[in-house]
């Protein structure tokens, strides 16, 4: 078995975990707009603040529950 260094081995975990954040992201924006009867596209680019809340909320709940998954991984 290769012996990888640890600081190499964090800047893996870090690379696709950031990944799999985009992705989870992505994925849980595209669901949203598929349960709400508007367009979160449509309605960041008028200005509505109360969308842009709200998907902030989505993806900074999504953010902490990613971050401890990989971070407890990293253990």
């Amino acid at each position: 078995m290769i012996d990888i260094p640890p600081i190499i081995l964090n800047f893996i975990y870090v690379i696709c975990g950031g990944i799999l954040t985009l992705l989870f992201m992505k994925a849980s924006c595209s669901m949203f707009n598929r349960m709400v009867s508007f367009n979160i596209s449509d309605e960041l680019g008028k200005g509505n603040v109360a969308v842009g809340l709200m998907v902030m909320g989505i993806f900074i709940g999504l953010g902490i529950s990613l971050g401890l998954v990989i971070g407890l991984g990293l253990s």
